[in-house]
């Protein structure tokens, strides 16, 4: 028989004790359908009666359909003296009514007597009453034993007698934490191994990324006999995180051999990814294993020469798996087999053109020297190609430019900018005043252009960015000009550099503008 692992997400919860993250209910209710969407067995949904907002999502999720997944609901025992049924903590733990109850508890002496105050046989006592309570109104109820490895390792037995009595209080699933994130995976996976022998119970893991070794410890306690993973996606948590299920799912299911979600939800692993960092409103860590844009990302030459050949070579699994893609970066570190593999991405046949290749890498060379970079400006790289190709006719030739800031006392600053530019045989000689030079630039550049090409207008920087590239050499130092453009239905990036400021703007702007007429002719 196949083992099965089941997977509990607390994205919604644990997640949300990241710095800088922070989901409103529509954002916990959408969320809490892409996971369900990605095959997880269970959604922590927050703490009930702890804030506003997770007492709205609670009783808005009475109505939320959801396929595979089982929400839960987060709280802590009764409190040290009181009694379960009076308990206002478990009270709004009832009244969410999910199907699911995950109560934390602490495992360890220290965090009794320091922390709550209380005495050991009293905090068995709430452990013990808590757990009975939910079971008593029908729920499945999970404990994690918080600071579990910390107690574990000072006082064995006790740890061991906290997991005891909630099992024998009815708990359904005991959670072994690594709250404090700092266990080595050895000694961790020892203590597991100790807790599956000892005690005839599904047993889970809940770690965090304190030593970096989060998905780790969550691997190892599976191999040694735990059945519940608990984690975020993408790691989000308190500190340095929680365990990534972004990881911890293609681990299991490609390494370990354990079908925890299916083929076609582990394809839907990066989306997933990217879906839920665009809620949370943050940009997506493009180093993450499986997932991130880097993951499969090859930049050195004889690795893309080598990975076009056999992906083998330097992937450890097919991308499209969990619903990535192959990446070959084109740089000075690079080779002929990038630029090949590009410009046949582009649509271009250069397999018969070595001397153009040849010159296309040494120009890519030369002009990263100068402070280009094309890893995340394939635009300007495919025009790079485009204008190699013998039959290219650019569509405008940019002659010069002058560009003049003046402030005034008492006034604003002024910016003008002066461009000569050529389209077909007629130079066009056009100023414009901006907010900043760079915006008189762009607004003159444009104003040449729009006659011959209005559908320009439809044209709009989304961003613009500059990086400094030798802080030692100080405002002398050679600057790179990022720009992403949009024409409302396509994005595309462009670079330039310089030790100019202006002029590293000029070339990104005109790769931008040249780009959109002859890539999709606007």
């Amino acid at each position: 028989m196949t083992r099965q692992i089941v997977l509990y997400d607390t994205t919604l919860r644990d997640g949300t004790q990241g710095e800088g993250l922070s989901f409103s209910v529509a954002d916990k209710l959408k969320i809490a359908r892409k996971l369900d969407d990605l095959g997880i067995q269970y959604i922590e949904g927050g703490w009930p009666g702890a804030n506003p907002k997770d007492s709205e999502f609670f009783a808005r999720a009475k109505s939320l359909t959801l396929d595979e997944a089982r929400l839960c609901a987060f709280g802590s025992t009764r409190r040290a003296g009181g009694r379960a049924g009076d308990d206002p903590n478990l009270n709004a733990l009832i009244e969410a009514q999910t199907p699911a109850i995950c109560l934390v508890a602490k495992a360890s002496l220290f965090q009794v007597r320091k922390m709550l105050e209380t005495t050991a046989e009293e905090n068995l006592a709430m452990i013990a009453d808590s757990v009975a309570h939910c079971k008593a109104h029908g729920r499945e109820v999970f404990l994690d034993a918080e600071h579990f490895f910390d107690g574990f390792f000072a006082h064995p037995d006790y740890a061991l007698a906290a997991l005891r009595t909630a099992a024998e209080a009815g708990a359904d699933c005991l959670v072994v934490c690594d709250t404090n994130g700092g266990t080595l995976t050895d000694k961790l996976a020892a203590a597991v191994s100790r807790v599956c022998a000892a005690l005839d119970v599904p047993i889970g893991i809940h770690t965090h990324n304190d030593a970096d070794l989060a998905v780790a410890n969550t691997l190892a306690a599976v191999a040694a006999g735990v059945g519940h993973v608990q984690g975020t996606i993408n790691g989000y948590g308190e500190r340095c995180g929680n365990a990534n299920l972004c990881s911890i799912i293609p681990n299991l299911v490609l390494k370990m051999g354990i079908p925890c979600v299916g083929e076609q939800q582990l394809g839907k692993l990066t989306e997933v990814s990217h879906y839920i960092s665009e809620v949370a409103n943050l940009p997506p860590n493009i180093k993450l294993p499986y997932v991130g844009a880097s993951a499969f990302a090859h930049k050195a030459g004889i690795h893309v020469n080598a990975v076009l050949k056999d992906s083998v070579s330097y992937e450890h699994i097919a991308p499209a798996l969990v619903g990535n893609d192959r990446r070959v970066l084109v740089s000075e570190l690079g080779g002929k087999s990038n630029v090949l593999h590009k410009a046949r991405f582009f649509g271009l046949d250069l397999s018969n053109h070595s001397a153009k290749v040849r010159a296309t890498v040494e120009a890519v060379k030369r002009l990263e020297a100068q402070g280009f970079q094309f890893e995340n400006a394939e635009a300007s790289f495919e025009l790079l190609l485009r204008r190699a190709q013998d039959d290219y006719v650019p569509p405008f030739e940019l002659l010069d430019f002058l560009v003049l800031v003046e402030k005034r006392i008492a006034k604003d600053i002024l910016a003008e900018a002066t461009v000569k530019i050529k389209v077909g045989d007629e130079i066009m000689h056009t100023a414009a005043e901006g907010n900043g030079p760079v915006n008189a630039l762009d607004a003159a550049m444009r104003k040449a252009l729009l006659r011959f090409y209005p559908e320009l207008a439809r044209v709009h920087l989304v961003d613009y960015k500059v990086r400094v590239l030798d802080n030692s050499s100080g405002t002398g130092a050679i600057v790179r000009v990022s720009i992403e453009s949009s024409d409302g239905v396509h994005s595309w990036s462009t670079v330039g550099g310089s030790t100019n400021i202006i002029e590293a703007s000029w070339w990104a702007l005109a790769d931008s503008l040249e780009y959109a007429l002859s890539k999709w002719g606007l």
